[in-house]
């Protein structure tokens, strides 16, 4: 069995963030765009972070742009609009691809491990979400209409175990 300890990823910045460093935590790893319709959600997952970062959850935000061309600046262009439209303070990786040929290998794992309506392996739009628990294994799958605070309960009961 593995579990998410084994990926890694990009920083913003370029640096390479082992997500074995978040051992004994939950995660909530969301793809992202700064264009799209469900983008508001940034505000509800930074209020998560804010919330419970303390208790030991850390949110990850993977911008995508597959889904509408709905995040085409460069990764400095996104978490500039991160941080000033939403107060994103929770860490944000590089672009990515969360599905086809190119897909990071966490989002390979992730789709896996926690499959979407009907079994789908696809991510069907962004702000796709995963609770992660603090074994490295995926607790949830939720839909972009999730929004970040109906998984409070559920972040609750992960940081609790």
């Amino acid at each position: 069995m593995s579990d998410i300890y084994r990926f890694s990823a990009q920083q913003m910045d370029g640096k390479s963030v082992p997500l074995k460093q978040f051992q004994g935590k939950v995660l909530l790893i969301v793809n992202t765009a700064s264009a799209c319709g469900f983008t508001p959600q940034f505000a509800g997952l930074e209020e998560l972070h804010q919330r419970y970062g303390q208790d030991g959850l850390v949110v990850l935000g993977f911008p995508c742009n597959q889904f509408g061309a709905q995040d085409a600046g460069s990764n400095q262009e996104i978490a500039s609009f991160c941080q000033l439209n939403y107060g994103v303070s929770f860490p944000m990786m590089e672009k990515i691809e969360v599905n086809g040929a190119q897909a990071h290998p966490l989002y390979q794992w992730l789709v896996q491990e926690a499959p979407g309506l009907l079994g789908s392996k696809a991510i069907k739009w962004n702000f796709t979400k995963f609770l992660i628990g603090k074994d490295g294994q995926v607790i949830k799958r939720y839909a972009p209409t999730d929004k970040p605070a109906a998984m409070a309960k559920d972040i609750a009961a992960a940081l609790a175990s």
